[in-house]
């Protein structure tokens, strides 16, 4: 299994997928975290590309969440295209390798299902990735906590304002205050 080359499929999608950073503890390498959550349709196969520096680490976690027998085949290749983990029909998996430098190619494959599709959830976490990590850090020393906090309540006052969500609001409270004064007049008239 280990030696194999594997030649995947014609690619669904081909996605860079971009790291998230985690907060690090003092004395570790820092870590970039990722999860996603996407739909598979039966007979179908989704591929993804992650580069990675020498050295590194990449975990792979993954999890069938919903669909006919909870399972999908798996497939994890190095930048050479060497098979480094095949999996069929699994629910689940966690996966770790000591990375070159490359593109890490692994593999969602549904083609043996007719019917079903398939919920996916899948994270990862790139560890020892050294200046990459630290400049993705960079930028937070610019803005400070309550800077984002601020930033973040003015979005959500500003969309709220000026929004359809306001409009609907009042039309629906207009409707319904129109309601009721229909609802009292055919009472009043009714006696």
């Amino acid at each position: 299994m280990g030696d194999k080359t594997w030649l995947p499929f014609p690619v669904l999608l081909l996605a860079a997928l971009p790291p998230v950073l985690l907060p690090g503890a003092a004395g570790f390498t820092p870590s970039l975290d990722s999860d996603f959550t996407f739909t598979l349709p039966a007979g179908q196969k989704e591929c993804f590309y992650q580069p990675m520096p020498l050295k590194a680490s990449l975990e792979i976690e993954y999890q069938v969440l919903d669909g006919a027998g909870l399972d999908i085949d798996f497939h994890l290749a190095s930048p050479e295209g060497k098979t480094l983990v095949f999996e069929q029909r699994k629910s689940d998996g966690v996966h770790t390798v000591e990375t070159e430098v490359g593109d890490y190619m692994f593999c969602f494959d549904n083609t043996f299902s007719t019917i079903s599709e398939k919920v996916i959830f899948f994270e990862l976490i790139l560890d020892n990735m050294g200046e990459q990590a630290q400049e993705q850090e960079d930028w937070k020393k610019y803005i400070t906590g309550t800077d984002m906090l601020d930033m973040k309540l003015e979005d959500i006052l500003v969309s709220m304002l000026f929004s359809d969500v306001q409009l609907r609001l009042h039309l629906g409270i207009h409707q319904q205050h129109q309601v009721q004064t229909k609802q009292k007049w055919a009472h009043t008239n009714s006696a």
